[in-house]
């Protein structure tokens, strides 16, 4: 009897897959659009559930019926503009030029530690700076895990760029700096999202379970669950980076296009669950409704932005949703 079919593991797309640096990711490429307002944000992953949505796609099936959707959702505290960056247009790519840092409390100075130092006197000023003389500018941000309850105090600084013309971006940041942003002033319900997200660290695994090497089913001398060849006899003192070996597996950065915003629910109390979120706890901000799956476990911190090539196919509006069910 034929052995049913099985996908092997991970994708060849990722190669060599690299672990990341650090528990967020780093945006390199931000969406073109005319509107002045920031193209990013972040939260903290509670769980998945699933809705009982009315679909409205216009091509599907099942539209105007209730069928039932996996959602994840993300608790979004407001961030903090802790200053603006200015970067210069040069012949190898953006050089961050000018670097302006806001005045911030004694408290939340204690919770950023020595991830930046901020001096009493500054020698620039957001009044002295030039935009013209400039390519683009973007926001410092700062998230406040304090207002959460995940336990942790140290914030996450991260650059968000802002659309509009380089005149514009200054405009908006110098109204903004050393304020709040909260997630209505970046996203709308129906909206798509790019999700970056570092992936579930799975620590050091075997060749069958990281790269899907098939187990021998006879004749195995010494192993089971090994790869079949390590190379050339003739130049067996250099083994190919392609052979499955053990090794540590998972904490990758990765990205998802066009995730389709289905909520964006300000009362915390119909995303609650009795007793806290299973790994998470109680939801004390706003939380937005994201369909499918995102990578990583609850409580890391997840990077949303503007999708930079958007699905024709996915509505802009969000659907009615009849029922959340944790």
């Amino acid at each position: 009897m034929p052995q049913p079919h099985k996908p092997r593991s991970g994708s060849m797309q990722y190669w060599p897959r690299k672990r990341a640096r650090r528990v967020y990711p780093k945006i390199r490429s931000w969406a073109q659009i005319k509107e002045v307002k920031p193209l990013g944000f972040a939260g903290y992953k509670v769980g998945m559930a699933h809705a009982i949505i009315v679909d409205s796609r216009k091509n599907s099936m099942t539209k105007g019926e209730e069928i039932s959707i996996p959602i994840t959702l993300l608790e979004c505290p407001p961030v903090r503009v802790i200053g603006v960056r200015c970067y210069e247009q040069t012949p190898y790519g953006f050089k961050a030029g000018t670097e302006v840092l806001a005045s911030i409390e004694k408290e939340f100075q204690k919770d950023l530690g020595g991830k930046l130092q901020i001096p009493k006197k500054q020698k620039q000023t957001i009044d002295n700076v030039k935009p013209e003389q400039y390519a683009k500018i973007a926001l410092l941000v700062a998230t406040q895990p304090r207002l959460t309850g995940i336990g942790n105090k140290l914030p996450e600084i991260f650059e968000v760029a802002v659309g509009g013309t380089v005149t514009e971006q200054f405009a908006y940041a110098k109204a903004n700096i050393g304020k709040e942003l909260s997630i209505e002033q970046v996203f709308q319900e129906g909206q798509q999202l790019d999700v970056h997200a570092v992936t579930k660290g799975k620590g050091t695994q075997g060749p069958v379970k990281r790269f899907g090497v098939s187990l021998r089913q006879h004749k195995s001398e010494k192993t089971r669950r090994g790869p079949g060849s390590l190379g050339s006899w003739n130049t067996q003192m250099h083994i190919m980076y392609r052979v499955a070996h053990a090794g540590k597996m998972g904490f990758h950065t990765r990205t998802e296009h066009n995730k389709w915003l289905l909520k964006i629910e300000k009362e915390m109390s119909k995303v609650t669950c009795n007793g806290g979120w299973m790994q998470y706890g109680v939801i004390k901000n706003p939380a937005i409704l994201v369909h499918g799956s995102i990578a990583g476990p609850a409580k890391r911190l997840v990077r949303l932005t503007v999708a930079t090539r958007p699905n024709r196919g996915i509505p802009a509006e969000a659907p009615e949703i009849q029922k959340l069910i944790a």
